[in-house]
């Protein structure tokens, strides 16, 4: 059986859920086809014995392109901002106050005055550095040249990976990273009752705008013709003709559709994923209320409280604590006994305590590392295949993370709005 419609999107994460958002209010009619019986893709919030676990430690960039995109579409972004308290810089297994303000860069035993004056033009430079200039350039090399001493260089890229979700300065572009780290500077928000609250809210948003949406429904193939997207044929053997196809995935995702397609292929084939490992752990009570945060300065670890910020995370008296490794250098897992061992010096006693808890040993965080050297992210238009758009994390011009995820979103809403204004004139 044949069905029309305007635009098919392939994909129920925040990303496929914005655009057709954004093209159902432009007037589209749009069909959007999940795969699995959920939205939100890594997005998505499990709730365990009233603890709500998302899929590894997640965070809002206030200031970025998703904030804006959601608050565009009147979604509500409820959630608390870490403030500073409790938060510690882990070296070795001890725990020093982490320098990230005047004052605590003036308190903290982790560096010594040279150290701390160092630090603090370091983070003055980064602030006022054009990200652009940087471009064919690793975060490892800028690292080198601006920071003399080995100790500030531990926390300046503790401060990257936090900011980046990646632990590759060899790899990751200095350009990438630094516009990263002055957007996170503008702040982070923990969102209440975890990420699936943003996926529901963008859901109806999607759906009081007249987006149909298909959960458990497959996707095997965009269907061309003489150079152009067509339609996509479903498992079932369902087909759906379509004035365009936007596929919001991964770089395989979109390769897999269209097979033989030597340039998806090549998309594929270049996209280095980044990973984390991560341990989220429900406890009927905090044992040391004070150590809220911490990141590793030696290594790669993130360790965070998020129910000491964000409301609806954790029964009442209950804490919802999530550990992560960043991995990269060809390192894709790590062991429950690693993550473990940080939150026995974060939180000693915490054993006793736990309710619940999910280890994750390697998760996909970003389809695709911003790597140096590269050429600019594809899409989100696929220049050979016309009425062929992709969103992701790993498309486009701007942002990471979700953040690039929501930017390429707007961006195709605007070019199918940009066309179909120029063919109606």
């Amino acid at each position: 059986m044949n069905h029309k419609t305007d635009v098919v999107v392939v994909g129920g994460g925040l990303g496929g859920l914005a655009v057709a958002a954004l093209l159902a209010r432009g007037g589209r009619k749009v069909t959007l086809f999940e795969k699995s019986r959920h939205l939100g893709g890594r997005a998505h919030t499990t709730e365990v014995e009233g603890y709500h676990f998302n899929l590894g430690p997640h965070a809002l960039y206030l200031g970025g392109a998703a904030a804006r995109v959601l608050g565009g579409l009147g979604v509500p972004m409820r959630g608390g901002s870490p403030r500073g308290e409790g938060s510690f810089a882990l070296r070795g297994n001890r725990l020093h106050a982490l320098p990230a303000g005047a004052v605590s860069l003036l308190m903290t035993d982790l560096l010594g005055a040279a150290g701390k004056l160092e630090l603090g033009r370091v983070l003055t430079l980064l602030m006022r550095t054009d990200a652009a200039a940087l471009e064919g350039r690793s975060l490892r090399e800028w690292l080198e040249e601006h920071v003399t001493r080995a100790e500030v260089r531990e926390v300046v890229a503790a401060l990257f990976r936090v900011s980046t979700y990646c632990a590759d300065a060899n790899a990751l572009a200095a350009d990438a990273a630094v516009e990263q780290f002055q957007l996170a500077r503008k702040g982070v928000r923990y969102l209440d009752g975890g990420w699936s609250e943003l996926v529901r809210a963008l859901a109806e948003k999607a759906r009081e705008a007249g987006v149909e949406v298909v959960g458990s429904a497959r996707v095997e193939s965009v269907e061309r013709e003489d150079g152009r997207a067509r339609g996509v044929r479903l498992a079932d053997g369902t087909e759906y003709e379509a004035e365009a196809v936007v596929v919001a995935g991964g770089p395989r995702d979109v390769a897999g559709l269209l097979p033989g397609d030597e340039v998806l292929a090549g998309w594929a084939a270049q996209a280095v994923p980044v990973k984390a490992a991560s341990l989220e752990v429900g406890l009927s009570k905090l044992p040391k209320p004070r150590a809220l945060f911490a990141l590793g300065m030696d290594r790669p670890w993130y360790a965070s409280v998020h129910s000491a910020w964000a409301a609806r995370l954790a029964p009442e008296g209950g804490a919802m604590v999530h550990v992560a490794k960043y991995l990269g250098g060809g390192e894709e897992e790590a062991s429950e006994g690693e993550l473990e061992g940080v939150l026995d010096v974060l939180q000693p006693g915490w054993r006793e305590h736990v309710v619940t808890k999910r280890f994750l040993p390697g998760l996909t965080v970003m389809n695709a590392l911003p790597a140096k050297g590269l050429e600019a992210r594809p899409g989100p238009r696929v220049e050979h295949v016309r009425g062929l758009y992709v969103v992701g994390d790993w498309v486009g011009r701007e942002g990471m993370l979700v953040d690039a995820s929501l930017a390429s979103a707007e961006t195709v809403s605007r070019l199918l709005s940009t066309e179909r204004g120029a063919r109606a004139a």
